[in-house]
């Protein structure tokens, strides 16, 4: 049962747990086992927020083991109908330096093994992917990012690794020469289960590194840089989500997002 006691949720990532210092934590039971950490709610940017930093408290929680299902039902259960999902991320173009943002427009899917979906029978569903972001929310951050002296790229399509390994040099060739722009190892089913639950929701990706082989010189990208290039940015990413806060109506009407099971169903 929905408790409306936030209206946006936002998924953390790397170095990014102390958003809402001092907010009240919530601990919230799902059919799907416990989330990665108690909720923190609180205000930011004039809207009620709940904020979980889906690797957990401590990072414990390496991609491939986060319990996507449960992160995504505890913030629908607090009444949350937005997601904003930030994460750190590489990048597979030259143009998409480091310290830039990318509002992702797609995923590819390169993830194995992670439960994707809440619908399992006996009524089957089958919810469309073809546009997994919400497009009223990827405008609202493009133009807090502008607002915010951000250099923004518009749209990306993201490539979600299973992890907890980086890609070798020729998997990371192989996705640079699709044309794919960001590589990521969170966005799926992160993305896909918002969307089964009718929630808008959209991705900040800010870029740490290139990935290894898009440049045949650079280093083989470390954790440690990228929590390094990610804390640099972090007050950044902190005012693009306030502006983005700010400028989000209460009322959901210029998306479809509400409305994305029907017709999804056998009945």
């Amino acid at each position: 049962m929905e408790k409306n006691i936030a209206e946006i949720g936002i998924f953390g990532g790397s170095g990014f747990y102390k958003l809402l210092a001092g907010a009240e934590e919530i601990a919230v039971e799902t059919p799907y086992g416990a989330p990665s950490s108690r909720i923190m709610v609180g205000s930011l940017g004039g809207k009620k927020v709940a904020f979980l930093p889906r690797h957990g408290n401590h990072h414990e929680f390496p991609p491939h083991k986060i319990n996507y299902r449960a992160n995504l039902w505890a913030m629908k259960s607090l009444g949350v109908q937005r997601i904003i999902s930030p994460c750190a991320a590489g990048s597979l173009q030259k143009p998409v330096m480091p310290g830039h943002f990318v509002v992702c427009d797609q995923y590819v899917d390169r993830t194995s093994g992670r439960i994707d979906t809440f619908y399992d029978g006996p009524i089957a569903t089958h919810v469309s992917a073809a546009d997994p972001y919400c497009s009223e929310l990827r405008q609202l951050a493009i133009s807090a990012g502008k607002i915010s002296n951000i250099t923004v790229h518009e749209k990306g399509t993201v490539v979600v690794i299973q992890g907890p390994r980086f890609s070798s040099k020729s998997e990371s060739k192989w996705f640079t020469s699709m044309g794919w722009e960001v590589i990521n190892m969170t966005q799926y089913p992160e993305v896909h289960l918002a969307k089964e639950l009718e929630l808008c929701v959209v991705n900040i990706s800010l870029i740490t590194d290139y990935d290894s082989g898009l440049v045949g010189s650079v280093d083989p990208v470390s954790h440690s840089e990228v929590v390094k290039v990610f804390t640099e940015n972090l007050s950044k990413l902190q005012t693009m989500l306030v502006k983005l806060l700010e400028s989000i109506p209460h009322e959901r009407s210029k998306c479809k997002c509400a409305n994305t099971l029907a017709g999804a169903r056998f009945t």
